[in-house]
């Protein structure tokens, strides 16, 4: 069980508002990382796994997909793209090191994209923004570019914040360039940047520490808690204690560990600082739990989550009927 180091670790988090190319991109990914074998049929728009996901185009629950390149794992966290989906948003957030603001090459920014840029940007999450569709006859990249520059300086995000790395991509053909004049072949210099712009996890030594972020179910093995191991080291067939939102705590043993590996998981034996896993053998684990090893069970801060909000605006009316009734 070799220890894995962080430096090797990339954790991002991909923004994007409805229909700005965010499934297809990591549809070209996948394939560019090879995840997929040779003649394999590919579903287009992996992301989009739920029904009305495909049909909308939008994404309701994240999802985790991790590609091995150059030497590193790269975790691809995907995020709803809805303020009607803040709590998701935020939990999503706090397994990221980085993110991959996406942004229409003619739209330009749009407010869905808005809400998870404040709260990605508030975590001090380090960005990369990639302009999209920029194979479009009318697309606009410089333009949209100022434009993203513009919607930083209003959510005042910090001066590195400020100062974000930038590609311009066609998700659909799979390339990106680094400047627009740029042979125009693949995806190496997205990835090149998301290895030397964006930042390896902490490596934070001592008892094991996890936060739940997520949950899955299997009909074999019940629920199962996913999340980013904050702090040590989780080991399968250990005992892990399970700190409740309310501080009471139970411990039950870990009956597997996986690391996520393309569109799946693969099992392991442990998990280090940095990297995101799922845990099974936790029968009661919930989102928002903390994982920790049960002779110094430490839990972490809880996910603060918006309450809910209606907002609505009264205003003079101004047609050109008024008072003519």
């Amino acid at each position: 069980m070799t220890a894995i180091s962080t430096s090797s670790i990339r954790n991002v988090a991909i923004i994007a508002h409805v229909d700005h190319g965010k499934t297809t991109l990591v549809d070209q990914v996948l394939k560019q990382c090879h995840v997929f074998r040779e003649g394999q049929e590919v579903v287009e728009r992996l992301l989009d796994s739920g029904d009305l996901e495909r049909e909308r185009g939008i994404t309701i629950r994240s999802k985790n997909i991790a590609v091995n390149w150059g030497g590193l794992r790269i975790n691809l966290i995907d995020t709803p793209g809805h303020a009607d989906f803040g709590g998701e948003v935020e939990r999503v957030l706090k397994m990221a090191d980085g993110v991959l603001l996406l942004v229409d090459a003619f739209e330009g920014p749009m407010p869905q994209t808005r809400f998870v840029l404040q709260k990605a940007l508030q975590l001090g999450l380090a960005p990369i923004v990639v302009i999209n569709k920029v194979d479009r006859p009318n697309a606009r990249p410089l333009e949209v570019h100022d434009e993203v520059l513009e919607l930083f300086m209003e959510l005042d995000a910090a001066e590195d914040q400020l100062d974000f790395p930038a590609v311009y991509a066609a998700g659909r053909d799979g390339w990106a360039v680094a400047e627009l004049d740029d042979p125009r072949e693949d995806l190496t210099p997205l990835l090149e940047m998301i290895a030397k712009k964006l930042p390896a996890p902490p490596q934070v030594d001592g008892p094991a520490q996890m936060l739940v972020t997520a949950l899955d179910h299997s009909d074999y093995v019940g629920r199962i808690g996913i999340g980013r191991v904050f702090r040590g080291r989780l080991v399968a067939e250990r005992p892990l204690a399970v700190i409740k939102r309310d501080g009471t705590q139970q411990t039950a043993p870990v009956k597997q560990l996986f690391v996520f590996d393309g569109l799946g998981r693969r099992q392991v034996n442990a998990v280090d600082c940095g990297d995101v896993c799922a845990v099974v053998g936790l029968p009661d684990v919930d989102i928002g739990d903390t994982l920790a090893d049960p002779a110094q069970p430490e839990p972490l801060p809880l996910i603060a989550i918006d309450e809910p909000t209606l907002s609505m605006n009264f205003m003079v009316n101004t047609s050109p009927g008024y008072g003519q009734e």
